[in-house]
C-alpha cells in the first residue's frame, strides 16, 4: 500500500512539475527561434534553428536596458524604506505598550482590504499636489505605502513568537530598546525578512497599473512599460516579447535561487513554531 502511495505521489509531482515548467520552456524556444518560424506547422517544442537576435533586439529597443535600470533603482529603493519602516513598526506593536495601539494596528490591518485600483484616483492627486509627479518619488512613495500594513503584519508575527525574556537580559545588561532591536529581534528575524523581500520585490518589480499613471517620460519608466511595447497595434513580436519577458524574469529567479535556503528555513520555522 505504501508503494502504490509513493507512486501516486510522485506522478502527481512530476505532472505538476512538468505543468510549471513548460510555460518557461514554451517562452525560452519561442524567443530562441528566429520569426519566421513561430508560427509553423504542426508546431515543435524544440525549433530546428536557434538564434540569440530576438534577446539582442529587446535589449537595444523601446529603451529596455534604461528601463530595466529604472526597475532595480526604485524596487531596491522602496524595499529599503519597506524594510526599516515596518521592521520598527512591527517591533513598536510587538513590544510595547501606547494609546491607541489595538485601533491603529486595527486600522492598518483594514488597510489590506482595500483594493489597490481604487486607491489610484487619490494617490495621483495626493502625488501631484507634492509636487511628485512624474518621478521616482512618486513611484517609491505609493509603493513603500502599500506594502508596509502585510509586511508590518507578518513580521509582527514573528516578533511575537520571540521569547520576551530575551528583552529582560538586554534590559538587565544596560541595553534599550534600539540595542534590542538591532542586536537580538533583527537578527533572530531573518527567517522571516526571505519571505517578505521575495514577496515585496515581486510586487513592485511587476508593477503596472501605477507605473503607467504616474511617470510620463518615457526614460523613467520602468520594465512592465517595455514589456508592454514590444505588442504592436496590429502585429506583435512574439520572440522579441518572451526574449525580454525572460531577461525582465532573470533577476527575480536570481533572488529566488539566492534566497532559497532561507526561504525554506523560514517556512520550516514556521510550521515548527505552528
Amino acid at each position: 500500500m505504501k508503494m502504490v502511495y509513493r507512486i501516486i505521489k510522485m506522478v502527481v509531482l512530476t505532472a505538476g512539475a512538468v505543468i510549471s515548467v513548460y510555460p518557461l520552456l514554451f517562452m525560452l524556444t519561442t524567443a530562441l527561434q528566429p520569426s519566421t518560424l513561430l508560427f509553423e506547422y504542426p508546431p515543435k517544442l524544440l525549433p530546428s534553428q536557434l538564434t540569440w537576435a530576438n534577446f539582442a533586439e529587446a535589449w537595444t529597443s523601446q529603451n529596455f536596458s534604461i528601463y530595466m535600470g529604472n526597475s532595480v533603482l526604485v524596487t531596491a529603493a522602496s524595499f529599503l524604506l519597506i524594510f526599516v519602516l515596518s521592521s520598527m513598526l512591527a517591533f513598536a506593536y510587538s513590544r510595547f505598550r501606547f494609546a491607541g495601539k489595538t485601533l491603529t494596528f486595527a486600522m492598518l490591518m483594514g488597510a489590506l482590504v482595500i483594493p489597490g485600483l481604487t486607491l489610484v484616483i487619490p494617490q495621483f492627486m495626493l502625488i501631484r499636489s507634492l509636487g511628485l509627479f512624474d518621478s521616482y518619488w512618486g513611484l517609491i512613495t505609493v509603493y513603500t505605502a502599500s506594502a508596509i500594513p502585510f509586511t508590518t503584519f507578518l513580521l509582527k508575527g514573528f516578533f511575537d513568537t520571540i521569547t520576551k525574556e530575551i528583552d529582560e537580559s538586554v534590559s538587565i545588561d544596560g541595553g534599550g530598546s534600539f540595542r534590542l532591536f538591532l542586536s537580538v529581534i533583527l537578527p533572530l528575524s531573518k527567517p522571516a525578512f526571505v519571505p517578505v523581500t521575495i514577496f515585496n520585490a515581486l510586487t513592485i518589480w511587476e508593477e503596472f497599473p501605477w507605473a503607467l499613471t504616474i511617470i510620463n517620460d518615457p526614460l523613467k519608466r520602468t520594465l512592465p512599460i517595455a514589456l508592454a511595447n514590444f505588442q504592436g497595434q496590429y502585429t506583435t513580436q512574439w520572440g522579441i516579447v518572451f526574449a525580454g519577458s525572460l531577461i525582465a524574469l532573470l533577476p527575480v529567479i536570481l533572488l529566488f535561487v539566492f534566497l532559497q535556503r532561507y526561504f525554506i528555513a523560514g517556512i520550516t520555522a514556521g510550521a515548527v513554531k505552528g
